[in-house]
């Protein structure tokens, strides 16, 4: 799967601080990225229609067992309540077993700056 391209859900305001979300995910074995793979269209609909989304991507290199996600969020809380319901939050659980390891980062920009660069997420998960 090539990477998503940055999904507009709600137009920010302009020159608001926002909340940037930025993951990576790898799974211990193959068969945990195929399970990862057959999950993410059900969560990526959930973004395209989540409150206070602001935009999002997702990179998936799944020969390699790694996933990486880059969000923007109208908040913490926005971001918070996405995570903890509809597709995710089942789909999150439910993947848990198959991780070997997982990075989350989270910083304040302008909506001015967005789409934010898979070279800043990349930077700041290292």
């Amino acid at each position: 799967m090539p990477t998503l391209p940055w999904t507009v859900p709600n137009r920010p305001p302009q020159a608001t601080e926002i909340h940037v979300f930025a993951s990576r995910f790898e799974t211990r074995t193959l068969w945990g990225a195929l399970k990862f793979l057959a999950r993410t269209p059900g969560v990526w609909r959930q973004v395209s229609n989540a409150p206070g989304a602001y935009g999002a991507s997702l990179k998936a290199e799944p020969f390699k067992r790694t996933f990486w996600t880059l969000s923007a969020w109208e908040s913490p809380e926005a971001l918070k309540a996405f995570a903890h319901s509809g597709t995710h939050a089942p789909t999150s659980r439910g993947l848990a077993p198959q991780m070997r390891d997982a990075r989350f980062t989270a910083w304040a920009a302008s909506s001015d700056d967005l789409p934010v660069s898979w070279a800043e997420a990349r930077r700041r998960l290292a």
